[in-house]
């Protein structure tokens, strides 16, 4: 079964949807990962698109977890508001939310979980390119996952993507800073 979707204008419904959730819930995001790729124009699908949030206390997880119920969402690991601060994002897992009753697209979110991501969240931005008004992790930070810790071809690909279209803009600075960061406190374990 293809659980990849192509459909541009519904991924960015389907982000801008849950983003307003974040918004009312007054919770500092970044969109990470492919996502950010596809809406520079890489024609590829996706099945989920990545979100980043700052730490935060479960009363503010329960207001965003009631949010997303209202918009339309569930969560696919369960509906219990405690059950998945406790269980998931308190254990650096993710929770999967999707439109009821469907399966694809998914939000995939997680808290910062290390200085790497609050630093993400801290330099997040909008990024005019996209014509979107959410706001990113910047095109360094996703350089430096993308080529440094996750590495698959589908990410390779979207970094290339993502270095034609700022050939002139990017901190290749920044970018090695990033991947030293990376080394130390994502790749040490492994």
């Amino acid at each position: 079964m293809e659980r990849l979707v192509n459909d541009k204008n519904l991924l960015n419904q389907f982000a801008g949807d849950f983003v307003g959730v974040l918004d009312k819930s007054r919770i500092k995001y970044i969109i990470v990962s492919g996502f950010v790729a596809i809406s520079h124009g890489r024609a590829r699908g996706t099945e989920d698109i990545d979100i980043i949030v700052e730490r935060i206390p479960i009363q503010k997880f329960e207001a965003l977890h009631k949010g997303a119920l209202k918009a339309g969402f569930e969560c696919l690991q369960g509906s219990g508001p405690e059950m998945l601060f406790k269980d998931y994002l308190k254990e650096n897992l993710s929770l999967r939310y999707v439109r009821k009753g469907q399966f694809v697209p998914e939000i995939e979110l997680k808290l910062a979980k290390d200085a790497l991501d609050e630093n993400q969240i801290g330099e997040r931005k909008k990024l005019p390119l996209t014509n979107l008004p959410f706001f990113f992790s910047s095109i360094e930070a996703n350089l430096a996952f993308k080529e440094e810790l996750l590495k698959s071809p589908k990410d390779l690909e979207d970094a290339r993507h993502l270095r034609v279209i700022y050939a002139e803009k990017i901190d290749e600075g920044k970018v090695k800073e990033i991947k030293s960061l990376i080394r130390k406190l994502r790749l040490k374990a492994r």
